[in-house]
């Protein structure tokens, strides 16, 4: 599936390293830089790919996910927000589903800077009554940086709901988590954590605690992700496991096997935007080869 984002035609070759393509019903930017390659949908400004050069895709993306307008795309980085969860419909917000504007992008010989934006109008008024302007921020180098902007007058919650790609969820253990976490899979009981998670079996869980830097220990690869939260309250890290993978139509039933998610998050602390103060949540991704 990442490698198919690479060899779309290309409708538009916006600068030497950018170019617009088409998948299924949606429009596409692809980078093609010496360090790095990436792919963002302009629906949802969502991160489809990320791969700096000479190491495997660190962003899982499902091979099952129909890329029509308007359906949520599974895996990837999805903007969660102005709500996360099922706090209102569509699930996880509207954000994710709208259609964005690629309008502004820089390039040099390390990155390719890129911002896209999204502002209320007749559909979001319908499922949120406020005027916002969001910016999905994107650094695309040998790190990856996202930030989302909210501006507007409001409390949100949200999530930048990061699918990373693995080896073997069987040997993945995710590091950093703080000491204390919500349950979603058991009834949202509190439970206490020594800061690391393993992926047995279902996993869904909102950890309240967690350090800035969360780490991903991929052992069948011997490579490590980092994953630096920004303006966080919580972090969050799901996986499906196999009869939850087996059930949802978008995802293969061996894809729990080969991701993990560890979100940045606003959820018990609402993002509060007011005026020319906009809200700000924000990641970096790194990759450290053991």
């Amino acid at each position: 599936m990442q490698d198919t984002l690479y060899t779309l035609p290309v409708v538009n070759q916006i600068t030497p390293y950018l170019s617009q393509r088409q998948l299924g019903d949606l429009p596409i930017v692809v980078i093609s830089h010496p360090k790095v390659r990436a792919a963002i949908a302009l629906q949802g400004a969502h991160l489809l790919s990320w791969q700096p050069s000479g190491q495997q895709p660190v962003i899982w993306l499902s091979e099952k996910t129909p890329f029509t307008t308007g359906k949520a795309i599974r895996g990837g980085v999805p903007i969660c927000w102005p709500w996360f969860g099922p706090a209102g419909e569509p699930a996880h917000g509207f954000a994710r589903n709208m259609p964005w504007t690629l309008t502004a992008h820089d390039e040099n010989e390390d990155a390719v800077l890129l911002t896209f934006t999204l502002e209320s109008n007749a559909q979001t008024k319908k499922l949120w009554p406020h005027d916002f302007t969001l910016l999905a921020r994107f650094r695309i180098a040998e790190h990856c940086e996202i930030e989302l902007e909210a501006y507007g007058d409001y409390e949100a919650t949200a999530a930048l709901h990061s699918y990373f790609q693995i080896a073997d969820i069987a040997q993945v253990e995710v590091s950093g988590l703080g000491n204390s976490f919500i349950d979603k899979v058991n009834d949202n009981a509190v439970g206490a954590s020594d800061g690391k998670q393993t992926y047995l079996n279902r996993v869904d869980r909102i950890h309240t605690a967690a350090d800035d830097c969360s780490v991903i220990h991929d052992k069948a690869v011997k490579r490590q992700i980092e994953v630096y939260h920004h303006y966080q309250s919580d972090v969050v890290t799901w996986n499906p496991g196999p009869e939850l993978s087996c059930s949802m139509g978008d995802m293969p039933n061996e894809g729990y096997k080969t991701m993990v998610c560890v979100e940045t998050a606003r959820i018990n602390k609402p993002l509060k935007s007011a005026g020319e103060s906009p809200a700000r949540l924000g990641t970096t991704i790194r990759i450290v080869k053991k």
